[in-house]
């Protein structure tokens, strides 16, 4: 029975760690006159979706003179390491 409750409580407080997990996602912008693309990785707020993604880099962008194209997928921190070096100077700029 204790074992049974310990278990329990240290589930129930885990919980709202994992909602919490870090989301990310990667987009690619550009700017126009001179045309220039960039390929980016951002943290962003959940919920983890494309949508979402979306709806939270087009201001950040717009307001340093991009337009984002399209996100390319969202992902937790496990994706960070193998996106960094293709991200180069954007990788968690926006």
């Amino acid at each position: 029975m204790k074992h049974a409750l310990i278990l329990s409580v240290l589930t129930a407080l885990s919980a709202p760690m994992a909602a919490q997990a870090a989301c990310y996602a990667d987009y690619k912008a550009k700017q126009d006159a001179p045309l220039r693309l960039h390929y980016g990785v951002a943290q962003i707020s959940e919920p983890c979706t494309v949508p979402a993604a979306t709806q939270q880099l087009q201001p950040r962008l717009q307001q340093a003179g991009w337009t984002l194209l399209n996100v390319v997928s969202v992902f937790d921190e496990n994706g960070l390491a193998e996106r960094k070096e293709s991200a180069g100077p954007h990788f968690l700029r926006y």
